[in-house]
């Protein structure tokens, strides 16, 4: 029997963060016309490692590499860097629409996406889904404010270490509130 839960440790850390070190080092090597075909190129080639090794392509990674062709497209196309500036904005505000979506659906898909992490009953993950859509709207306005605002390497800058220092400090600040709500075992289904 073959066991299929035996992904390399090395694969999700370059799906997730593999393209946005190709962006980031096209776009000082060229510019953001280049950095915008490489991480085009890069997002299908991280999907297709991942489909190789996991026989699935994980969601928020889809969705990401559906907006990056589409805003990508358009900037190589159109020869307008706007569009891959607006890229981030639309992510941020398609994950948290998604999330918004399932809470009104009576859908936990944060559950769905992180709770073989951490085992919580329904209602701290809805307060955390919550949190993450405020989180999602919040950096889809910041983006918008610094490409709006700012020269391009500013924003590049910002969208390699800013987006990522300022995500890897809002799932910090929410580490209080998970500890505190995380039952032991698997979480009971809640019906409410």
């Amino acid at each position: 029997m073959e066991n299929q839960s035996a992904s390399p440790k090395w694969l999700k850390p370059a799906v997730e963060y593999g393209p946005i070190g190709i962006f980031f080092a096209a776009y000082y090597l060229g510019d953001l016309f280049a950095a915008t075909s490489a991480i085009m190129i890069a997002t299908a080639i991280a999907l297709l490692v991942s489909y190789i090794f996991e026989r699935k392509i994980p969601m928020m990674p889809l969705v990401t590499a559906i907006v990056i062709g589409i805003f990508g497209g358009l900037t190589l196309w159109l020869k307008d860097e706007t569009f891959i500036k607006m890229k981030p904005t639309i992510i941020q505000t398609v994950f948290g629409l998604i999330l918004l979506a399932g809470l009104a659906m009576n859908k936990l898909f944060l559950k769905s996406v992180m709770g073989s992490v951490w085992q919580m009953r329904d209602p701290a993950w809805r307060s955390l889904t919550v949190r993450f859509v405020g989180y999602f709207f919040v950096m889809a306005v910041i983006n918008e404010l610094v490409w709006r605002t700012q020269s391009t390497d500013f924003w590049v800058n910002f969208k390699v270490f800013g987006i990522m220092g300022l995500t890897f400090v809002f799932i910090m600040s929410q580490m209080k509130f998970i500890q505190s709500h995380v039952v032991e075992g698997d979480a009971p289904e809640d019906n409410t």
